[in-house]
Order: structure tokens, then C-alpha cells, then sequence
């Protein structure tokens, strides 16, 4: 869909609504003089200019979104109370913000990246945020070890580059990391497009029932285009051809009508279950195979309009797991539980602590009923009400009920492990995904890992990185080994 011709809406004014009488030439003493420090106008275009840009995620900065409905094909309610997910056929507008992790905002699509996939239910009980990558796992179990992890990923402090020395040194010592990196180096770690991706919810969430019994639950979302991939030859052309390969393909897409949508699954775990599971189920560098808890389809996602302004629709949509309904809720996941403070707090400092007002972020099927007042930009909504509770002139008052279940805790305060169970180890899963990779999948994903593990500069760490592989499958560490050990020569 191409603008319509442009329509003259009447005259151009200041932001206060004076009518602006030229455009093109700024105000001067004399012609040739210097420029007057009352030309309002260029003081005001100039002022706002300088404050145009927001900052940049530290993380995600690099994506696009769009708005769709969620369409609930299955009946949930013997597991969540949710509204949203009531009655099969219900539909819930969405917005869906995709987006790689480690670059800058104007780095390119076409990169070897996970994928963040967050996605925001405009539900009647308020906002539920889901936030996800396109990988059922992450690199680390902790957000402790997130601000180093993300600092690997980054610029370098002296050489202002990525360097593969703090990637490759990070990722050797912290060997939970081995099952993500493993993906993220095999054919799925550069998706052709953001259509043609899995996503997936990755943490573990609470459900929980009228009855007030609870489920641990798991999502995906299965494309339905197929997944496509690029390889890493494919991928370096495209990213010097169109560094915006992924986000003119989603709104050209949706531009023409071909809706990208996909089909919504649940895995679902009795509470019961979790202190005997083989692994630990609140662990994000594993994944709860299916042969275990087979996936259950729930819903479609469909994504069907484009937002009509990138900066104030995609800039400035904020998502953050803490952003529950009732009927869900969170997990003991450590990565998860440090996410409920981390996301909503870089929002408030980006953005501000108004964002929710905007409209992609406020409720759409709902009404924000809250005590706040002021900030930056605070829009007056609540006009001359009153802003404490109690009070006895017809203030909001608490529901007195839990959005979801308690969990139950034992033991003493401190820096604990996470409890372990009978394959909690950091190399099962990784052998696993190895072993189930055709030859050629194998082929590519060793030399994947061996082109960026060999512009290390020092052997200890190439060797401990490859020695992680090494522990995951015996067959892989041996390719892995003599392929980088070839290129270090």
C-alpha cells in the first residue's frame, strides 16, 4: 500500500498553534545578517530536533512490529482462568514487536542473532506481555550473569568492536551456555525472515484455574510460512543489499495481505510433577522434551495491520513480563524473576515513567484505573480525583484476589544453586540437539562454530570453548576441534 497524495490540511503552524508564515528562511538582521534569537520558529524546530531520539534499547534495539488477534481455538479452562482464554473462538487484539538482540538500532536484520518475539494481549483484563526469543532456550540460567553476558556481546571498551575473545571467553567459562550456542550456530541461527520463525515463550509461567489449581506451562508459536533460513553466505549479502530485509518483508507482507500467522501451543506440566522432572523445569538453557509433555494446540496468531508510525508504535512499545492477567503468573525461574523488574525498569527510564499511557502500550479492552499522578508527560487523565486508598470518595479498591497461585518455599535466605535434579547437567541437552541433526546440518553448524571460534587470539580459550562441545558429544567436539585447529593455522 502506497501514501495517498498529499492533501494540504490547512496552514503550518508552531507546536502552540501559530500559523507559520515562512518556512524557508530564517530570521536575520538585515539580509546577509545574523540570525535573531527571536525567530521563534527555528529556535523551536531546532530545540526539538536536538530531542527527537529516545534511547536505544540495550538490548532488542533493533526491530519491527505489528498488530494482529490472537483466536483461541481450544478450550483452557481446566488449566488457566484467564479471560482472554475463555472461550474458543474469542479474539484479542495483539501487537507483536520482533527484533535481534545484540546490535545497534541501525545495525542490520540479516545477522546470526536470536530473535526476540514479544508479543502484547490487549485482554479485558488488562495488558498481558508475553516476552520470548525464537529459541526455546537462552545462554545463561541466572540474570545475575545477564549485564556480563550482554557486555560480551557488546563493544568492546577499548576497541569499540565485538571481539570474539569475550564472546568465546564468556561462552567457555559458563558451560550452560552450550545448548543455546548450539542453536544459535546451526541453520536456524539466521532466519530469512521474521515471518518464517519459530517463537517461543522460553521461561516457565504459572496457570492456574477456577479451582485455584496450578500447571506449569510452556508456549510456542510454530510458523505457519515454514520455517526458512539463510545461510551465513546468504545472510552477508543480504545485510550489505538491504540491512532492512526483515522489517520490509514483514510490512510488505502485510501490505499486500498475506498475513503471516502462527498456530499457538502449550506444553503443560502438573505442579506435582516439577520436583521429581529429570531436569529442572524452571532452568531457561533447557527445554522440556516433547516426548515428555507433548505440545497441545490452543490458538492462531495473526498479524494483519501495520502500525502508521515506527517511532511512536515500535520505539516506544514497552513490554515486560511482570505485565500479568489473572489466571497466569510467574515461575520460580531465576532469568525470569529478574526480567519482572529489569524490563519494566528500562522502559521507565527510556521511555519514562508515563509510557504506559501511550496508546501501543495502554489497554485497549480495559481501563487503567491506577493512584499514579505526574511525571514526565502525564496526560491528566485522572482530572481532580483523588490519588490514595482507602478513601471514602469512591476511589478504586483491590479485588482481595490473587492473579495467581502461591508457591510453596522452604529453607534458609541466600546465594543458592538452583536445586539439582537427575540430567541437570549443562551437556545432555546440546548432545541431544547434535545427535538429532541430519549430516549436513552437523557439517554446517561445525563450520558455523569453527569460523568464529578461530579469530580468538589465544588458545586457551579457543580450547575451552571447543572442549564444551566436546563434553556434549564426542563426535561434535572432534569435527569441531580439527576444524578450528585448521583454520588457526
Amino acid at each position: 500500500m502506497t501514501q495517498e497524495a498529499h492533501v494540504t490540511q490547512g496552514p503550518l503552524t508552531t507546536e502552540t498553534g501559530a500559523p507559520v508564515a515562512d518556512n524557508q528562511n530564517s530570521e536575520t538582521a538585515g539580509a546577509g545578517g545574523p540570525v535573531l534569537v527571536q525567530d521563534q520558529l527555528l529556535l523551536e524546530k531546532l530545540a526539538h530536533f536536538n530531542r527527537e531520539r529516545i534511547p536505544e534499547r540495550i538490548v532488542h534495539a533493533r526491530g519491527a512490529g505489528a498488530y494482529g488477534t490472537f483466536t483461541l481455538t481450544r478450550d483452557v479452562s481446566q488449566w488457566t482462568r484467564a479471560k482472554f482464554l475463555s472461550e474458543v473462538g474469542k479474539e484479542t487484539e495483539t501487537f507483536a514487536r520482533f527484533s535481534t538482540v545484540a546490535g545497534n538500532l541501525g545495525s542490520a536484520d540479516a545477522v546470526r542473532d536470536p530473535r526476540g518475539f514479544a508479543l502484547k494481549f490487549y485482554t479485558e483484563d488488562g495488558n498481558y506481555d508475553l516476552v520470548g526469543n525464537n529459541t526455546p532456550v537462552f545462554f545463561i540460567k541466572d540474570a545475575i550473569k545477564f549485564p556480563d553476558f550482554i557486555h560480551t556481546q557488546k563493544r568492546d571498551p577499548y576497541t569499540g568492536s565485538q571481539e570474539a575473545d569475550n564472546v568465546w571467553d564468556f561462552w567457555g567459562l559458563s558451560p550452560e551456555s552450550t545448548h543455546q550456542v548450539t542453536w544459535l550456530f546451526g541453520d536456524r541461527g539466521i532466519p530469512a525472515s521474521f515471518r518464517t520463525m519459530n517463537g517461543y515463550g522460553s521461561h516457565t509461567y504459572q496457570w492456574s484455574n477456577e479451582a485455584g489449581e496450578a500447571f506449569w506451562v510452556k508456549y510456542h508459536f510454530k510458523t505457519d510460512q515454514g520455517i526458512k533460513n539463510l545461510t551465513t553466505e546468504e545472510a552477508v549479502r543480504l545485510s550489505g543489499v538491504d540491512p532492512d530485509s526483515h522489517q520490509r518483508d514483514l510490512r510488505e507482507s502485510i501490505e499486500r495481505g498475506d498475513f503471516p500467522s502462527w498456530t499457538v501451543q502449550i506444553q503443560v506440566m502438573p505442579v506435582a510433577d516439577a520436583a521429581t522432572y529429570r531436569f529442572n523445569p524452571f532452568d531457561l538453557t533447557k527445554v522440556w522434551p516433547h516426548a515428555d509433555y507433548p505440545p497441545i494446540e490452543i490458538g492462531k496468531l495473526e498479524l494483519n495491520r501495520n502500525p502508521e508510525n515506527i517511532f511512536a508504535e515500535v520505539e516506544q512499545s514497552v513490554f515486560s513480563p511482570a505485565n500479568f492477567v489473572p489466571g497466569i503468573g510467574p515461575s520460580p525461574d531465576k532469568m525470569l524473576q529478574g526480567r519482572i523488574f529489569a524490563y519494566g525498569d528500562a522502559h521507565r527510564y527510556r521511555v519514562g515513567i508515563n509510557a504506559d499511557h501511550l496508546p501501543v502500550n495502554r489497554p485497549h479492552a480495559a481501563v487503567a484505573n491506577t493512584n499514579y499522578r505526574d511525571g514526565f508527560l502525564y496526560d491528566g487523565r485522572h482530572k481532580g480525583a483523588k490519588n490514595y486508598e482507602p478513601n471514602s470518595f469512591g476511589g478504586p479498591v483491590q479485588t482481595d484476589r490473587a492473579l495467581w497461585q502461591s508457591t510453596q518455599v522452604s529453607g534458609a535466605t541466600g546465594n543458592h544453586e538452583a536445586p539439582s535434579h537427575a540430567e541437570d547437567n549443562d551437556f545432555v541437552q546440546p548432545g541431544n540437539l547434535y545427535r538429532s541433526l541430519s549430516d549436513d546440518e552437523k557439517s554446517r553448524l561445525i563450520d558455523n562454530l569453527a569460523g568464529f571460534i578461530s579469530q580468538v587470539s589465544r588458545d586457551d580459550i579457543a580450547e575451552r570453548a571447543v572442549d564444551n562441545f566436546r563434553r556434549a558429544d564426542g563426535d561434535f567436539g572432534k569435527r569441531l576441534d580439527a576444524a578450528v585447529q585448521k583454520l588457526r593455522a
